[in-house]
């Protein structure tokens, strides 16, 4: 909340619809990225499905994010920057036609794949597939930085907090409804099919970008370039918050993200390949999905600092649940067998559970994480602010790719997240603790 606020919100327990009744431009913006998302997810899924069988090795999933890691990077402070220089409508037709064109050429490769191997040829070579999701992840960040800045312009203040709890709702059901397709997809009709699905859904996010409102820069003209750039670093140098909020969330993310073991649990140790695949990674957004469906609550949170602390250290337990079930499989040498009937139901129902506890718990931080950008940070910085928020969110994880595909390389899958888990909650308990501002933020008098 901010000081514009000046009506008491109403106690509830589920997700308030406000933003996307009284906000149609919201409500278009909303719905088009949820729907284009889910085919977004897919792809991501069938990537890593992709490059494991024509590589066997984890570490070659894993390099998916290494690769895109420095121009995500670059992408996230260059298009924060433009976002607050140009047009915002049109830094978001622009990276979505970017986007879209390299999905189109996922659709190509994997074809091509298929017609190889199909005649009894070797697998296609796997780089070109690197070059084209580091180019659908470079638009991606534009565009992610792009939107946050948007709905600082086309959502009143008072509505902020439940605007980014609405935003969790739909990125929740993308990584539920788009893992969960993509593995049924990838199982039945084959990966070039689950690509061009993606393709397909891509219209309806692009029709809610044609249709926003011009977003021209507010207040006087200026050029974007390298001044703008480090205009925006030094405002973060200055807003230790916020600066906060980002190193939390990165600790979170290096060693919280086992998801580029999936492919290998799916053959080695669950059993069920592809559809195990789907199936763990829609549990976590399960998990993220059900805390936005029940957010009434978060107008009411104040401490947003503090929910943050409490939130990423819920995460980090999560993790180390995850890890402990990895290392107890690993231990019973279960032979998996493909399909439903060779999964071991026991390690999946509790590799899931510990899934949404971390689907959920990050959803927390995100609401609050978001709020706290959008409401302590004048629009004139919020492209630049959203680029690096992106960088982050988006970095993080890529990083944590590296790190659990390194990590079971030189040790065993259950390594990376049993030591991740002790990791994230020491590590936050001691930065929220040399920080107190943090822990203090309060978001009826938010401060930088």
């Amino acid at each position: 909340m901010t000081h514009h606020e000046t009506q008491p919100v109403r106690h509830r327990r589920l997700v308030d619809l406000a933003p996307l009744r009284t906000n149609p431009a919201f409500a278009r913006l909303w719905i088009g990225g949820l729907i284009s998302g889910i085919g977004a997810q897919m792809s991501i899924v069938a990537v890593g499905l992709q490059i494991y069988a024509m590589t066997r090795s984890t570490f070659a999933v894993g390099l998916v994010g290494g690769i895109a890691l420095l121009p995500m990077v670059v992408a996230g402070l260059w298009g924060g920057m433009i976002a607050d220089v140009l047009d915002r409508r049109r830094v978001l037709i622009v990276a979505a036609l970017v986007g879209w064109s390299s999905t189109l050429g996922l659709v190509a490769l994997s074809t091509w794949d298929a017609v190889l191997t199909s005649h009894g040829h070797a697998h296609a070579q796997v780089w070109p597939l690197y070059v084209v999701t580091t180019l659908n992840a470079v638009a991606a960040t534009v565009s992610n930085a792009t939107r946050g800045a948007v709905v600082g312009r086309i959502v009143p203040p008072d509505m902020i907090s439940r605007a980014t709890a609405l935003n969790g709702i739909s990125f929740g059901a993308m990584l539920t409804v788009g893992p969960a397709v993509a593995g049924v997809l990838a199982a039945s009709v084959g990966l070039p099919w689950t690509f061009a699905a993606d393709a397909v859904l891509f219209s309806a996010g692009f029709i809610g970008i044609w249709t926003l409102p011009a977003l021209p820069r507010l207040g006087e003209r200026v050029e974007a370039g390298w001044g703008v750039l480090t205009e925006g670093l030094r405002f973060l140098r200055t807003a230790p918050n916020i600066r906060m909020s980002f190193i939390v969330d990165i600790v979170a993310m290096t060693f919280g993200r086992p998801y580029v073991l999936f492919p290998a649990l799916g053959a080695t140790v669950v059993g069920g390949g592809p559809l195990t695949v789907g199936a763990l990674t829609a549990a976590g957004a399960a998990g993220t999905i059900l805390t936005s469906l029940f957010s009434g609550p978060v107008a009411r949170v104040h401490r947003h600092g503090l929910a943050i602390a409490r939130a990423i250290t819920v995460f980090g337990g999560f993790v180390l649940l995850f890890g402990v079930v990895t290392l107890a499989m690993g231990a019973s040498h279960h032979v998996p067998a493909p399909g439903w009937g060779g999964i071991h139901w026991t390690a999946l129902i509790l590799l899931g559970i510990a899934l949404a506890g971390m689907g959920a718990a990050d959803e927390v931080s995100s609401i609050f994480r978001q709020s706290m950008i959008i409401q302590a940070a004048p629009d004139e910085m919020r492209g630049r602010l959203q680029g690096v928020f992106v960088v982050v969110v988006t970095g993080g994880p890529r990083i944590g790719d590296m790190y659990v595909g390194l990590f079971a390389l030189a040790a065993a899958a259950w390594c990376p997240p049993l030591f991740g888990g002790v990791m994230i909650i020491g590590l936050i308990a001691l930065l929220t603790r040399v920080q107190r501002s943090f822990r203090d933020y309060d978001a009826r008098d938010p401060t930088p």
